[in-house]
This record gives C-alpha cells, structure tokens and sequence, in this order.
C-alpha cells in the first residue's frame, strides 16, 4: 500500500504541477522539429536527473536515524506544501525568468547539439529551485524508503503532462486558463500539506 501510494502522491505532484509550466512550453516547441517519442527520451533524462537527484537527496536525509531530526523534517516538508500552495494562487512575473531560460536553449542550439539533449539539459537545469524540485526533496523526506518508486512517479508525472503538451497542447491553451491549472495545482499542494499534518499529529 506504501509503495502505490508513495508512487502515486510523486506522479499526482509533478503531473499537476507542469501543467500549463515552462516545460510544457519547451515540449510544445520542439513537437514540430522530432517525433515525440524522443522529445519524450529528453523529457525521462531531464526528469531522472533532476527529480532523481531532489528525490534521493531527500531520502537520504530521511534515513538518518535521529526521531527528533525526523519530526522537524516532515513538519519543514509538510509547510513547504502549504507555502507552496498559497503562493501559486498568486500571480507572478517570469518575464525575466523566461527570458534566461530562451537564452540558454539559443546557445544549446548554437552548439549543434541534438534536440534530444537540449530537451533533457533545459529541463534538469530549469527544474532546480523549481517548486515541484523543492516538493521532490520532501516526498524523499517523507518516504524515505520509497526512493526508486517516488523517482518513477516523478517521471511518470513528466511524460503524461508532456505527452499532453504535446498531443492537445495547442487545444488545451485554449480551453484550460493557465490560472486554473496553477490553483488545481496549488489546492493540490495544500491538501498534500494538511494531511501530512494530520497524519503527524496521529
């Protein structure tokens, strides 16, 4: 039950929390340059190495054997949860963001390298300090014991989100606000947060 859960609460996250993201803008680019099938090998490498990277960092931390250490862990991890939430129900300005990580993949291009790697570099090098990277930390925190299936939900999470980019990407801008993916999102990461809360206090 552990393992499906742990497996499920790391897809649900990061699945949610790319929709309507930068990653899916990036994806959404290349559709008309390569199959999909190879944007979506970019997207598993970048996934493995950021999330895989947040996850086992995580579980690392976790699985040190201090009660007391434990406790304020899971307390730091479950209000991240709730800071995260609360703060994606407000808008803010990635002008400046976005300008950076355009620039990154014009001198990625410029080196001639395959679109294949420039897919998995910009979205390792973009999910750091990235919430949903932050959140990675915490799921490792919390499941400890669970690394290698957190990692598969977490890349799992980034294909189907991709894959939907990529597919119903240009028919979902128009139906689905980015507004109201983020507050999806956002509902998602405070109820995470409440209940790992709740399961602490009993």
């Amino acid at each position: 039950m552990a393992i499906s859960y742990s497996i499920f609460i790391a897809f649900l996250l990061v699945f949610l929390s790319e929709l309507g993201d930068k990653t899916q803008l990036l994806v959404l680019s290349f559709s008309s340059k390569m199959k999909t099938i190879w944007i979506l090998f970019g997207v598993v490498l970048g996934s493995l190495f950021s999330h895989g990277i947040a996850i086992f960092f995580g579980s690392s931390i976790g699985l040190l054997e201090n009660n007391t250490l434990h406790f304020y862990l899971k307390l730091f991890t479950y209000f991240s949860f709730l800071l995260f939430g609360i703060f994606s129900f407000f808008n803010h300005d990635e002008g400046n963001h976005s300008q950076k990580e355009n620039s990154f993949l014009k001198k990625l291009s410029s080196l001639g390298l395959s679109y294949v790697f420039i897919i998995a570099a910009s979205i390792a090098i973009g999910e750091f300090g990235d919430k949903t990277f932050l959140a990675s930390i915490g799921l490792g925190i919390s499941y400890p014991h669970e690394k290698i299936f957190l990692v598969i939900g977490a890349i799992l999470g980034m294909i189907i989100s991709d894959g939907i980019a990529i597919i119903f990407g240009k028919f979902l801008s128009h139906k689905i606000s980015e507004n109201i993916t983020k507050n999806i999102s956002g509902f998602l990461f405070i109820l995470f947060g409440i209940l790992g809360l709740i399961s602490m206090l009993f």
